[in-house]
């Protein structure tokens, strides 16, 4: 038995990928979810009765691709979205909407949205997201992991919940690559794994998506950038950082995760259409550098590298054209990159060169380029880090692989390194000075 599953559970829709122990994808498929009900009162909400069937239909649909080779499946795990959590029955039914992880109604009132119409009566157990998957695979209730945990009160350090009003309802926790049980008759059934394929616990989509691109030791970061800027890596401590904007999820093998969000990234070109980008991305490659100074926040309010909710977006200058503006979007969000690394390296976390990354800006080699120089060192480029097969390697961690590095080391691609345009440094290191003290002067950092 020598393939591994990795299932991400994201908001949209389930991914299911079924990998050698090399690393190649043999199998994957995709179901999607309902949209959350997000009426505009800080409500997030989805059919947590959802998740299961779209799993099941996912898993099944890869294992019949895989034909007979499905019985080689040794082990799975599930990465889902970090805080999303949903009541359920002593049978494992929900007994409500999961509450998303963006869900933003007070702490008391989320309460009561948990507990409403006499939920607590018939409430026998909180669920993450892959507990109550594990749950449905198992055939029984399981622990939860201590990555999913994390935003849930799980205190890392003291490796116990902290106390809450919710107590009876927690499930224990696990270490993930912890194995939670197996998978039963009628699951394999369901869904074409063999019975008695390991489950094991996963960590959060972030935490997943940071693995899938190698980095799993002491110095190794990644800047995701999706909708937002992400950067995650290793540390040997946890970092404390009296702001809040950085927190730790524990890693596997006992060192730390540190990162943090930023509401920068991808959003900055929003108003783009998608056929325009590749045609700005090669006019601002022979620009060179913006005559001007662009932080591109969309909205108000920033979470890192640096804690202001009254932030906005700003330019200093006035751009020549759109190519300009373009430009300078692309090098704002490098600013926020290099001043969260910086930030993470002050609070005794540095990165070791090169800075991986992924996400969909990372298909861009300009981006990729002007970032690098922007740092003054190169970004490597992950192909396929996504979520999947961060659960992959995850499931692989003690099953096909002796841990979490032996199996990253066999089952993530080679990245390509993106150099630096030497020429540039010199310029945007000046415009990264201006950037910081207008943040300085703005009282934002």
């Amino acid at each position: 038995m020598s393939l591994v599953a990795g299932i991400d559970v994201a908001t949209a829709a389930v991914r299911v990928a079924v990998h050698a122990a090399d690393g190649a994808r043999l199998a994957e498929a995709t179901r999607p979810l309902p949209a959350p009900v997000r009426p505009g009162d800080g409500r997030s909400e989805q059919d947590a009765a959802s998740w299961w069937p779209a799993v099941a239909d996912a898993l099944a649909e890869s294992t019949a691709a895989l034909g007979s080779r499905a019985a080689e499946i040794r082990s799975l795990a599930v990465s889902a979205t970090s805080g999303t959590a949903v009541l359920v029955d002593a049978a494992g039914i929900p007994l409500r909407p999961a509450l998303m992880y963006d869900d933003r109604r007070a702490t008391g009132v989320a309460r009561v949205a948990l507990l409403a119409d006499g939920f607590e009566d018939r409430a026998a157990r909180l669920c993450h997201t892959p507990d109550l998957l594990c749950w449905h695979l198992i055939g029984e209730p399981v622990g939860t992991d201590s990555s999913h945990a994390l935003k849930t009160g799980y205190d890392p350090m003291r490796g116990e919940w902290a106390r809450s009003d919710f107590d009876a309802l927690l499930p224990p926790v696990a270490r993930p690559t912890t194995v939670l049980g197996t998978v039963s008759a009628a699951a394999a059934r369901r869904t074409g794994l063999p019975a008695g394929c390991e489950v094991r616990a996963g960590m959060t989509d972030g935490c997943a998506g940071q693995l899938a691109c190698g980095a799993v030791d002491v110095g190794s970061f990644v800047t995701v950038i999706g909708t937002t800027l992400v950067i995650k890596g290793v540390s040997r401590e946890p970092v404390h950082d009296p702001s809040g904007v950085v927190y730790s999820h524990r890693h596997p093998d006992g060192a730390w995760l540190p990162g943090g969000a930023s509401n920068t990234g991808g959003s900055a070109l929003s108003d783009v259409a998608p056929g325009e980008l590749a045609k700005l991305d090669a006019a601002a490659a022979r620009h060179g550098p913006s005559t001007v100074v662009d932080y591109p926040l969309r909205g108000t309010g920033e979470r890192f590298p640096f804690l202001a909710p009254s932030a906005h977006g700003f330019t200093v200058g006035e751009p020549v054209d759109a190519v300009d503006t373009h430009r300078a979007r692309l090098e704002g969000v490098a600013f926020c990159e290099r001043l969260a690394l910086e930030r993470l390296a002050s609070l005794g976390a540095p990165a070791e060169p090169p800075v991986r990354t992924a996400g969909g800006g990372a298909r861009s080699l300009v981006w990729c380029r002007i970032r690098a120089s922007v740092l003054g060192e190169p970004v490597c480029r992950t192909r396929r880090a996504d979520t999947a097969l961060g659960a992959a390697l995850l499931a692989a961690a003690g099953s096909v692989h002796d841990d979490l590095r032996s199996a990253a080391a066999a089952m993530v691609p080679e990245p390509e390194l993106v150099n630096p345009e030497r020429g540039e440094i010199a310029v945007l290191d000046e415009h990264y000075q201006r950037f910081v003290d207008e943040l300085r002067t703005r009282g934002w950092a």
